[in-house]
């Protein structure tokens, strides 16, 4: 970017004329900056000679004008952050090679993004990394053949009837670790996705009157019809009974809420002697045993299934369990924990430190020990 465009960009950021583009872009390019590197020769009126005050009147150009909100959405981050780091490098270099000086840093930590990967547990306790599996039969189970499809999902397939009652009773533990997620097709056709650091025991072939899975974490199903076997998912404190229909679960231990989110179809929850139905569009809330239906935006509940973080007036103590199971890595908090709220939608292909960064817009500070992110006042 040659030194004229950067000095209109910013103008124009400060005036509000700027496309959403545009403004990723300078709210990118700042965040970046440090001090010592910044472009001393652009005028005064942009940013004045001395660093400090520099770097605080872009703070005032570029933080007050109106607020910075969470809603940058990375659906081609790729591209954007190689954008962003050329203008970076530009700005920062522009007319100045000669003055490049090598300087010792400290090695930046990161966290890269989760991806598919899980344990399939068998009946008789053998366990198959399937991030490792080649596609084809994983293992046979008394005549129920497991299999790795092409895409990499898990699929059940019952070769006769004969040992259909024997395979009622062998039960198979699919299970994700923090940093992963998977797909798999049970033996009925139902399809469950697994969000991270979750599992779902089924049995090989279900039973005759039902289908009951058991649910720990976070998954979403997209269920059979079978009019004379209702599906039942088991989590938590509650019961999912279901035909056939689309819902999300979120029953993680450390969440105060279990959500049931439904998509497509009804939905009823059982929680001890009572029950509720509840409509697409709504998501039944377990808490303290008791359950209230709300209407939601579906798309936030699914989001992680398509991709994406999707917060929405979300706490930072909401936003940091999120990555901190995505992202395999802790979370700690000195002093008080900040009061700030979020709401946008961000990639789970970038890696944290990117999302950490953006949490910085917001006066999130943080600094990276080890394996664990702490959030400092």
């Amino acid at each position: 970017m040659h030194k004229k465009n950067a000095e209109d960009l910013l103008r124009r950021y400060n005036t509000g004329n700027v496309s959403e583009e545009e403004k990723a872009w300078v709210e990118t390019w700042y965040l970046n900056m440090e001090p010592h590197t910044m472009a001393d020769d652009l005028p005064d009126d942009v940013l004045e000679h001395d660093q400090q005050e520099s770097l605080d009147a872009l703070v005032h150009q570029i933080g007050h004008p109106r607020p910075i909100r969470l809603w940058l959405r990375f659906t081609a981050a790729a591209a954007l952050i190689a954008v962003v780091l050329a203008g970076i490098y530009a700005l920062k270099n522009y007319q100045k090679p000669q003055q490049t000086i090598a300087v010792n840093r400290p090695v930046v930590h990161d966290f890269a993004p989760g991806s598919n990967k899980a344990i399939l547990t068998l009946s008789n306790g053998s366990k198959v990394e399937l991030t490792d599996a080649k596609k084809g039969k994983l293992a046979d189970e008394s005549g129920t053949s497991i299999d790795k499809t092409a895409d990499g999902q898990i699929s059940y397939m019952a070769r006769s009837a004969t040992d259909h009652q024997k395979n009622q009773a062998l039960f198979n533990t699919a299970a994700t670790p923090r940093g992963g997620q998977y797909q798999l097709v049970l033996s009925d056709g139902t399809k469950v996705w697994l969000n991270a650091a979750s599992s779902v025991k089924y049995p090989v072939e279900f039973a005759d009157k039902e289908r009951r899975v058991e649910l720990t974490g976070e998954a979403y199903f997209e269920v059979v019809h079978d009019q004379n076997r209702p599906f039942k998912v088991v989590s938590n404190g509650q019961v999912v009974e279901v035909l056939g229909t689309h819902f999300n679960i979120n029953s993680y231990d450390n969440e105060q809420v279990i959500k049931t989110t439904l998509l497509q179809g009804s939905v009823r929850i059982v929680t001890g002697v009572s029950s509720k139905m509840i409509k697409p569009g709504e998501q039944a809330q377990l808490k303290s045993g008791k359950v209230t239906i709300e209407h939601v935006d579906t798309d936030e509940a699914v989001a992680w299934k398509n991709g994406f973080f999707n917060f929405k007036d979300a706490d930072i103590d909401n936003v940091m369990r999120q990555l901190t199971r995505w992202y395999d890595m802790e979370v700690k908090y000195e002093g008080e924990i900040p009061s700030r709220q979020f709401t946008g939608e961000i990639s789970r292909n970038v890696n944290a430190r990117q999302i950490l960064d953006i949490l910085s817009f917001k006066k999130i500070h943080y600094r990276i020990d080890g394996k664990t992110i702490v959030i400092t006042p």
